[in-house]
């Protein structure tokens, strides 16, 4: 294994990258890199990262040849670029709660399965989360209003109005899909 020589520059901007970063393994190959920089051999640095010294070899190596990140992106989606289009539109004019709904309406509508694990990827990759829509309060209708009133007006009855159990009327919010960016009003 040849030894590594960084920069100061080099090694904070390796640094920044690894606060950065989400992936565990791509955090392993810059800890790997940085460690060797810093002296430490092979044996030394799979011990200190709890990964196999030929893996601590395969990312000084690849660091060598320009590649920190792995290049594994997942397979090839199941549908096509109309059905993915169609899907998206649907799934952003109808929440669902949860992930085995949207399964359960791909199959039938696609004929596709998809795993649970696979699905919440397909999601994020297509800009949803999960999260809770905006309460919007409902506006009130002025003619139904006035329609009321000159109903109860014109009577001679007697009309008693009363509230002795305070029930809730407002919606409760639930979490749901969600394109990211994107607000979906529920009126309460």
């Amino acid at each position: 294994m040849k030894r590594i020589t960084l920069s100061l520059e080099e090694k904070s901007q390796l640094e920044r990258r690894h606060k950065a970063c989400r992936d565990k393994r791509e955090c392993d190959r810059i800890k790997a890199v940085l460690l060797c920089c810093e002296g430490w051999t092979v044996p030394m640095i799979s011990q200190a990262l709890r990964i196999h010294e030929t893996s601590v070899s395969r990312h000084i190596n690849d660091y060598n040849d320009n590649k920190l990140k792995p290049e594994n992106g997942g397979s090839q989606s199941a549908l096509n670029q109309q059905e993915t289009v169609k899907l998206i539109e649907h799934f952003e004019n109808h929440t669902y709660h949860y992930v085995h709904e949207m399964i359960e309406y791909i199959k039938q509508c696609y004929g596709v399965s998809y795993s649970v694990p696979g699905m919440n990827k397909w999601l994020h990759r297509h800009d949803f989360s999960y999260k809770k829509p905006k309460g919007a309060p409902y506006k009130a209708d002025k003619l139904e209003q006035l329609k009321f009133i000159k109903k109860y007006i014109g009577s001679k009855e007697t009309i008693l109005f009363m509230d002795a159990v305070h029930p809730t009327q407002a919606t409760k919010l639930s979490h749901g899909w969600i394109r990211t960016g994107k607000t979906k009003n529920v009126y309460t």
